[in-house]
C-alpha cells in the first residue's frame, strides 16, 4: 500500500476547469483550487493558512506592478496615441496589415528570444499601437472598415503577439519551462542541457514564424476581397434606394 499514489489532489484541475467553464471571478477559482488541492493530499488546516499567507506576503507588490503600467497606457491612449499610430503608419504606402504584423511577429520572436519578453504583449502593445496601426493601414487603402473588419484585424494582432511570444521564448535558455524540462528529464535518468533543449526550439520557431507569416500574407488578399464584396453591396443597396424613392416620388 506504501507504493500507492494518491491522485485525489488533481481534483483541483477539475475544480479550475469547471470554475472557468462556468465563468466565476478567476481569483475566486483559483482559490478555491488551491484549498481543495491542499485538502485533498492531506494537508493540515494550519498548514495551509501558512502557504496562502506566504504566497500573499510574496506577491504583495504584484498589484503596483501590474497596475502602474495601465496607468501610463491608458494616460498614453487619452492623449492620443491610438490616432497617432494610425495616422504615422497611414502614411506609409506600402503598408498592409499583413507586412505589418509580419515584421511584429519577427522582431516579438527575436526579443522573446534574448528574454525580453515584456517588451510587447496585449495590453502595452496590441491594444494601443499594434491593432490601431493595422487598422490605419488597411483604411488607408481601403477606406472606413465595418466593425467586423476591425475586429478581425484585432484578432490577427492578438494572435501574432501570441504566436511570437509563445515560440521565441522557448529559445530562451533561462525561460522557466526549459529549466522545468531540464530537470524533469534529469529526475528521469536523462542528462541534457537546458541550452540543448533551447536549441531544439529554434526549427520550431521557424516554422511558427513562416506558417504564421503565410496566414498574414493571406490575410492582405482576404482583406481585399472582403471589402470589395462589401462595397459591392453597400453601392447595390444605395442605388435601390434611389430607385425606390425615384419611384416614390413619381
Amino acid at each position: 500500500m506504501q507504493n500507492v499514489v494518491n491522485l485525489w489532489p488533481l481534483i483541483g484541475v477539475a475544480v479550475i476547469i469547471a470554475g472557468f467553464i462556468l465563468r466565476f471571478n478567476p481569483m475566486l477559482v483559483v482559490i478555491v483550487t488551491a484549498i481543495a488541492t491542499a485538502f485533498a493530499a492531506g494537508f493540515p488546516i494550519d498548514k495551509i493558512l501558512a502557504t496562502i499567507g506566504t504566497g500573499f506576503i510574496k506577491t504583495r507588490n504584484l498589484p503596483l506592478i501590474i497596475l502602474l503600467p495601465l496607468a501610463v497606457i491608458g494616460l498614453l491612449e487619452r492623449h492620443g496615441l491610438r490616432q497617432h499610430a494610425q495616422n504615422w503608419i497611414s502614411s506609409i504606402k506600402s503598408a498592409t496589415a499583413g507586412r505589418l504584423l509580419i515584421v511584429y511577429l519577427g522582431a516579438r520572436q527575436l526579443t522573446a528570444a534574448i528574454g525580453l519578453t515584456s517588451l510587447g504583449g496585449h495590453p502595452q502593445m496590441v491594444r494601443p499601437l499594434l491593432a490601431p496601426m493595422a487598422e490605419g493601414a488597411t483604411e488607408a487603402r481601403y477606406g472606413k472598415l465595418p466593425d467586423r473588419i476591425r475586429h478581425k484585424l484585432r484578432a490577427f494582432s492578438a494572435a501574432t503577439d501570441n504566436v511570437g511570444l509563445f515560440f521565441g521564448e522557448d529559445i530562451f535558455v533561462a525561460f522557466g519551462a526549459i529549466v522545468l524540462m531540464s530537470t524533469f528529464l534529469h529526475e528521469a535518468g536523462v542528462d541534457v542541457e537546458p541550452i540543448h533543449i533551447a536549441l531544439w526550439g529554434i526549427p520550431t520557431a521557424v516554422c511558427a514564424f513562416l506558417i504564421h507569416a503565410w496566414r498574414l500574407n493571406r490575410l492582405d488578399r482576404t482583406l481585399a476581397r472582403e471589402l470589395a464584396a462589401h462595397a459591392a453591396a453597400e453601392s447595390a443597396a444605395g442605388n435601390g434606394a434611389a430607385t425606390v424613392s425615384g419611384a416614390k416620388g413619381a
